[in-house]
């Protein structure tokens, strides 16, 4: 998916309808180099790796992220198994701008905003104005206007996950989301729990 400087700035206009609505205390966002980086999950020196590639306004990723990331979580993560890593695959231009958000926000928060924007979802992807909406969901998650709009304004950014989604596409074979890769291996069957556990128990005995 590829936006361009014009249609970043119909974003920015976007958000700035969110200016005159209440929020909490202002956050700062962080540099592209750290909002950029990985989001990761669970052990870093675990011996098999996840990767999941998602959109934040797609309902199979919220149902993903709702349903069965949490047993992943609870059975392979914490238990120090899997190292599990989420990458965005922004799939229209909200989707896009919610990714930037939430990265611009900072490592430390990203996965928390990507909660609120999973939880969120219906709220901002199938509003009339689904941009201002999730100028209003930022606003809540403690970024001020100008924060927002700093953050959106940010073409390297943009670029950077873009970049991205393209390298997934091309090198990897991404074409929809979500799409998980197992020890290297892309995930036939993602939304089924029982599948998704057979191919992580195996990846994790071959790594035994």
């Amino acid at each position: 998916m590829s936006v361009s400087r014009r249609q970043l700035m119909v974003l920015a206009a976007a958000f700035t309808m969110t200016a005159a609505l209440p929020f909490s205390a202002s956050a700062k966002i962080v540099s592209v180099e750290e909002a950029m980086t990985d989001l990761v999950y669970g052990n870093a020196d675990a011996k098999v790796e996840v990767i999941e590639y998602a959109s934040l306004a797609c309902p199979a990723c919220q149902y993903f992220h709702d349903n069965l990331f949490p047993q992943i979580k609870a059975e392979y993560i914490d238990t120090g198994k899997i190292r599990f890593i989420y990458r965005d695959f922004p799939t229209n231009s909200a989707a896009l701008a919610a990714s930037m958000i939430a990265r611009c926000a900072g490592p430390d928060r990203h996965g928390a905003m990507n909660d609120m924007f999973f939880s969120t979802q219906r709220q901002w992807a199938h509003s009339d104005n689904p941009l201002q909406a999730i100028g209003m969901v930022a606003r809540m998650a403690g970024l001020g206007p100008n924060e927002i709009d700093q953050c959106i304004k940010n073409t390297e950014l943009m670029k950077s996950i873009q970049d991205g989604a393209k390298k997934a596409s091309t090198e990897m074979g991404v074409n929809a989301t979500p799409t998980v890769f197992i020890a290297g291996k892309m995930l036939e069957h993602t939304m089924d729990m029982k599948k998704v556990k057979a191919a992580l128990d195996a990846a994790i005995e071959a790594a035994q």
